[in-house]
């Protein structure tokens, strides 16, 4: 019995970048095909997934092209469907494949085919132009990192402690997604997190849930408020709640 790798290799990931690109060109319902993500344009590593994007004709059905695909992504490389995410008029679908190489595929009407971001790199056919996403602004991340904040705290007081992690857990990786987009790291998915200047990131280490107890579930949240205050810094819009967020990450 053939032994499957954990890992996926370069070479598997290129023989599937191929098969795929080779799919889409005999495939007349699609008109154009692009390589986005790290990869696309020079980036990456040998860890790095797959992701391919794809014009579709006038007239076809998305769906039906994703259920022909699935089906032949399945057989010709033990391709299993993971998820959809639609977004605008495109549908992403994620697939797993033998040694853990994550795939992901997206049709786009041919109308709307184009570059959302920098991380796009044309193989075949025509894109439009089109406005690139703008990432999400710093006021917006340290909202959020609020808002988790106070749904910890809620947490916490009803004794959901795994609830309660899961916000805390949250206010962190809100305050570290702020501390990259004021140095124009990544921000999402933690993609900058370990770029961040060891001084940055220390602190947060004592924001790490290291039990359910409430001592240690109030006293994560303090230093994770702690940390989404320091990435704030001293904007001074912000400062009427700098009170109230310490005071909702101490114990009575």
């Amino acid at each position: 019995m053939d032994t499957i790798p954990l890992v996926f290799t370069v070479e598997d990931r290129r023989r599937v970048r191929e098969g795929l690109l080779a799919k889409a060109r005999n495939d007349q319902r699609v008109v154009a095909g692009a390589e986005v993500g790290s990869t696309a344009v020079g980036g990456g590593d040998r860890w790095s997934d797959l992701d391919l994007t794809f014009g579709v004709a006038d007239g076809i059905d998305i769906g039906d092209l994703l259920d022909d695909w699935t089906i032949w992504f399945a057989e010709k490389f033990g391709a299993v469907h993971l998820f959809d995410l639609p977004f605008q008029s495109s549908v992403y679908r994620v697939f797993l494949l033998p040694g853990n190489l994550q795939v992901d595929v997206s049709f786009t009407p041919r109308t709307d085919f184009g570059a959302t971001g920098p991380s796009f790199s044309l193989v075949f056919g025509e894109a439009v132009a089109k406005t690139f996403l703008e990432p999400a602004t710093a006021a917006n991340i340290f909202g959020l990192g609020v808002h988790h904040a106070v749904r910890a705290r809620i947490c916490i007081e009803r004794g959901r402690v795994w609830q309660a992690e899961y916000w805390i857990s949250g206010v962190r990786d809100q305050a570290l997604a702020l501390a990259c987009r004021l140095r124009n790291l990544p921000s999402g998915n933690g993609r900058g997190f370990d770029d961040l200047p060891p001084f940055v990131l220390d602190p947060f280490k004592e924001a790490l849930v290291r039990s359910l107890e409430r001592e240690e579930l109030v006293g994560a949240l303090k230093r994770a408020v702690e940390g989404l205050l320091a990435a704030a810094g001293d904007d001074h819009d912000l400062a009427p709640l700098h009170g109230q967020l310490r005071a909702l990450a101490t114990e009575d």
